[in-house]
């Protein structure tokens, strides 16, 4: 569960709550019912699945606990729509979420309304404003997924179709690639007390940065083109085990969603390959890989977040309105694409998830799994901050995922 030690005033909180939820149906409203049903492979969720799920979370964990005389809209689609709380009950199989073709678009959306009025009506009374930020930032995490999982949909429609529109590329020149001295010695990582963040943030604690450097960006389309015409997808010397397993049994030989033709499929449809962009769709497996291949390393999560503690987390191409997104040239910091580390999704001394239901948010997670730091083109707005801490499989990649290099100084 997160921590907000400093609750904001029901206003503040009730502006937000529904600007998240306006902009979840703002993004499902180009769909149609086959769109917002369909389910790409086991790790993505069918739009529609997004919609109920985070308004299931508010129903469950707010209306129902904390609300008295509320009743659920329906109780059967507890069942349906609890992703993987362990407390509350059986739950359909995550891998079979695409076979719901009922409850349909137009009941989800009835659903959400009910739910919403509901909210409406309790915030003013309400103590658990903790738990409402909580659902905040968890349906803001479910707009990114909401996005990254229709690209993955609609990747596998032969007519390859358009969620939206976006500005073609502009003509731009990346910065030169140097590296930039990081700090040597105790440092401070993880969440303030201070404000919001999820359990996994905190607390925050010291950790010691041996003498390195830093990216000064990220890695371009174009250098990725060059590490694929140089065989660093058939040289095994450049892989782990894992990898090179992975290489092999999934045949890949480039980022996903690239094409053979200077190509790459994106939330606008089929559009040539902006090379000075930042890569994206790749996991940590070809992170780990081209970073070798390059002569340095990827970043450690403590020496990311280091690096970033004085940027702005607010700046950057993240998503601001409902549409098309894909990462741009130029960017600093945050934005664009998440940045693989080297370093396991793992508990901070001193960590303790939060009692009952809510407490399997992160805590349950911390096995194979790799951190990420920064944001996407993706990632709502705000949501982010240095010390947060995105986590996937290391195989995953059909997420905004690119690479940041470093290197023992």
């Amino acid at each position: 569960m997160a921590r907000e030690d400093s609750p904001r005033a029901p206003e503040a909180i009730g502006e937000r709550l529904f600007a998240t939820r306006k902009l979840t149906l703002e993004l499902a409203a180009r769909l149609s019912d086959a769109d917002a049903t369909i389910q790409p492979f086991p790790d993505a969720s069918p739009a529609k699945w997004h919609l109920a799920h985070t308004t299931w979370f508010f129903e469950t964990f707010v209306l129902r606990d904390h609300v008295p005389g509320y009743r659920l809209f329906d109780e059967r689609w507890a069942f349906l729509f609890n992703s993987y709380y362990e407390a509350e009950g059986p739950r359909h199989a995550r891998p079979r979420r695409g076979m719901l073709s009922r409850p349909s678009l137009d009941e989800v959306r009835a659903y959400r309304a009910h739910v919403d009025e509901a909210l409406e009506g309790a915030l003013a009374s309400l103590a658990a404003t903790n738990l409402v930020e909580l659902g905040i930032n968890h349906e803001q995490q479910h707009q990114e997924l909401f996005l990254t999982d229709i690209l993955a949909t609609f990747a596998e429609n032969p007519l390859e179709p358009h969620y939206g529109e976006l500005a073609p590329p502009v003509c731009f020149a990346a910065e030169p690639l140097s590296f930039l001295a990081g700090r040597e010695g105790i440092v401070e990582i993880g969440a303030t007390d201070e404000g919001f963040a999820f359990d996994s943030e905190r607390p925050r604690h010291r950790v010691f940065l041996e003498r390195h450097a830093v990216a000064n960006r990220r890695v371009t389309n174009r250098e990725w083109r060059e590490f694929m015409d140089d065989g660093g997808y058939a040289t095994p010397a450049l892989w782990l085990s894992d990898g090179w397993a992975w290489v092999q049994e999934q045949a890949v030989s480039g980022p996903l969603y690239w094409g053979t033709d200077g190509s790459e499929f994106t939330l606008a449809g089929r559009r040539e390959i902006d090379w000075t962009a930042p890569v994206a769709h790749v996991s940590y497996y070809e992170a780990d890989a081209f970073a070798r291949w390059a002569g340095a390393r990827l970043p450690s999560e403590a020496e990311w977040e280091d690096f970033a503690g004085s940027a702005d987390p607010h700046i950057g191409n993240q998503l601001d309105k409902p549409g098309a997104v894909a990462p741009s040239p130029g960017g600093g910091i945050f934005g664009d694409v998440w940045e693989w580390s080297t370093s396991a999704f793992a508990s901070y001394p001193g960590f303790a998830p939060a009692k009952g239901a809510v407490g399997e948010y992160n805590g349950k997670f911390m096995s194979g799994q790799q951190v990420l730091k920064g944001a996407s083109c993706a990632t709502p707005r705000g949501h982010s901050r240095a010390s947060y801490r995105n986590f996937f499989p290391p195989a995953a990649r059909w997420q905004f995922t690119g690479v940041r290099l470093a290197q023992d100084a």
